[in-house]
């Protein structure tokens, strides 16, 4: 008899099979995307110019607001001044592009796509109003990078698993950063997710010009699972003097052809972030192999979390 865990493996798995089953996606003529931080704003700002489609850019701070669409302003003119759009199509981006504070400015929106702090209760709280607000045939998902997806999906059900009218629409679409240069997309079905949400969430992705790979609902995902093991591993070898932060960098870089080396990689993803991944990781596998590496923990601890502070394995 199969445990728990194999079942779930196993549904996850065969979610992720049924990918490439006859079924029609929805189409997306509105956009919501809650957050409005670098990968909120990258979300909604690339839906505007390669979608096409007006995007509502929800947060509860109006200053994040105002600093997220003075940035979207900076890269659209970037963007002109190096001749890769026209003044005209970063002036149509620009006007599809509506900010609120009310979450339920979201209530016509067929696709929304949540891009918060890595806090669960945060996350199952805008979900379980999500299925409130939202029309029935919107698809909910989230940009988590570590949350598991079921357990989003769970908070829709409103007390009751066994209706799966809202949960089935929930799926995880996991962008890389920084959105507007980075291609890849991680599409993660929850066991609750239905097969036509799924197709849906591939098939906008793909409007936004992004190249998909198709996860199960496990600790980490894909793209998580390989990186931060990786970069763990960097850190251990500093830690244990195999070699320094210089030789590390540079073996990988100039070895395997990577734009950065794992520390410094480390630094832009952020310090704190990597930590947090590790510590999912370890927690929900119970494999000694995801371990966080101490000299990691002290780092944090100290408050050295890489670019975003000045300071991490380089200053800045």
């Amino acid at each position: 008899m199969m445990s728990a865990r194999q079942v779930f493996r196993l549904s996850s798995r065969m979610r992720c099979f049924s990918s490439t089953a006859a079924r029609p996606a929805a189409e997306v003529k509105r956009l919501g995307v809650i957050g409005a931080g670098q990968m909120g704003l990258g979300i909604a700002l690339v839906a505007a110019q390669k979608a096409q489609v007006p995007v509502t850019l929800v947060d509860s701070s109006s200053a994040s607001l105002e600093k997220g669409l003075a940035f979207a302003e900076k890269l659209l003119a970037k963007d002109v001044s190096k001749q890769r759009i026209t003044q005209d199509q970063a002036d149509a981006a620009r006007t599809l592009l509506t900010p609120s504070t009310k979450i339920e400015d979201l209530a016509s929106a067929d696709f929304v796509i949540e891009a918060v702090p890595e806090i669960p209760e945060l996350k199952f709280d805008i979900f379980g109003k999500l299925a409130q607000i939202c029309p029935k045939h919107a698809i909910l998902a989230t940009n988590t990078s570590s949350i598991s997806i079921t357990r989003i999906a769970a908070s829709t059900t409103g007390g009751n698993p066994t209706d799966t009218t809202n949960s089935s629409r929930v799926v995880s679409t996991h962008f890389m950063n920084p959105v507007p240069v980075q291609k890849g997309v991680e599409i993660i079905s929850g066991l609750q997710t239905s097969a036509e949400t799924l197709e849906t969430a591939v098939a906008f992705c793909k409007r936004l010009g992004k190249v998909t790979s198709v996860s199960a609902d496990s600790p980490g995902f894909l793209a998580n699972r390989i990186l931060m093991p990786y970069i763990n591993e960097a850190i251990i070898c500093l830690e244990t003097g195999v070699g320094d932060r210089d030789s590390i960098d540079a073996i990988m870089k100039n070895g395997t052809n990577v734009p950065m080396g794992p520390l410094q990689l480390a630094d832009f993803i952020g310090l704190d972030t990597c930590l947090s991944i590790m510590k999912v990781l370890h927690t929900e596998t119970g494999d000694s192999k995801y371990r966080p590496s101490v000299l990691l923990r002290n780092m944090v601890d100290a408050g050295w979390l890489g670019k975003k502070s000045g300071k991490g394995f380089y200053d800045y």
